[in-house]
């Protein structure tokens, strides 16, 4: 059996559904925090189970039987290592035998606010004694796609990456490159820095949507304290613009570029453009 954890998440459901498409419904479960929330899922004859990072003895129950389990991260920056570290061991205690875990775009070496949880997990992992597999994404291309209604609203993009390159991904190319390694031989521990196969400037990202939209949309670059304020002010939880600023300021670097291949390598087919993105986006 395969198991995913963070299941009726963005991430988790993508990966569901790919495998729905090689594995027989039974073949599969979907850990979530709240089996509520998943009712979906459960009639498409997926096997649905509790699995609470935080609360242990779910995790054990939810991985009895599995044979393959997908890690994705937890979100709270500051608990992600504990918990991180708690599924790894209900895994161990359960007899799963291989583990694919969501890491970050060169969490080794990267300098991102949220590289050190990301490694340190991946360092738990390599000790544990199961076979792993490390999927290091990149930046998600709808980090920036679903900002495109204020985007519009406001006839700017706004940031602090300068001439920075964002080698981005959607979703769902993650997500296949997730199901690539769980349903097909030869991946067990290894480590993939997964990324888009053309990366663009906010500037380039910006002249793309103008185009798109018919109409004139520009990319501001800010100081970050000021982009930080900005996005306060539309709502945003200061942990999250805290992410967000980081990430940009490091961008502008080379933090979240990368000319490696190894995404589009997994999944057989180029990365999806940012243009394609861009109109998936405005469309919806």
């Amino acid at each position: 059996m395969i198991a995913i954890t963070g299941a009726s998440g963005r991430l988790g459901r993508l990966v569901i559904h790919g495998l729905l498409r090689r594995v027989p419904a039974a073949q599969i479960v979907a850990a979530v925090r709240d089996v509520g929330k998943a009712q979906d899922l459960r009639e498409l004859g997926v096997d649905v189970r509790e699995a609470d990072y935080d609360r242990p003895e779910t995790l054990r129950a939810a991985f009895a039987g599995v044979d393959k389990l997908l890690l994705v991260s937890a979100v709270q920056p500051g608990k992600r290592l504990a918990q991180h570290a708690a599924v790894i061991d209900a895994a161990t205690q359960a007899g799963v035998r291989l583990l694919a875990y969501t890491s970050m775009l060169r969490a080794d070496t990267s300098s991102l606010l949220l590289a050190a949880e990301h490694h340190a997990t991946e360092r738990t992992l390599q000790a544990s004694g199961l076979d792993f597999v490390m999927l290091r994404n990149g930046w998600y291309i709808e980090n920036d796609t679903e900002a495109l209604a204020g985007a519009l609203a406001m006839g700017k993009i706004i940031g602090s990456s300068g001439q920075g390159r964002f080698a981005s991904a959607t979703r769902a190319d993650y997500a296949e490159a997730a199901v690539t390694v769980l349903t097909q031989p030869g991946h067990a521990n290894k480590t993939y820095e997964l990324a888009g196969d053309r990366a663009f400037t906010m500037a380039e990202f910006a002249q793309e949507v103008s185009r798109q939209a018919g109409r004139a949309i520009a990319y501001e670059d800010l100081p970050a304290d000021d982009f930080g304020a900005a996005l306060l002010g539309f709502g945003l939880p200061q942990m999250i613009v805290d992410v967000v600023v980081d990430a940009s300021v490091r961008a502008s670097r080379g933090a979240l570029d990368s000319d490696r291949r190894d995404l589009s390598a997994l999944i057989g087919r180029p990365t999806t453009p940012v243009a394609e993105a861009i109109e998936a986006a405005l469309k919806g």
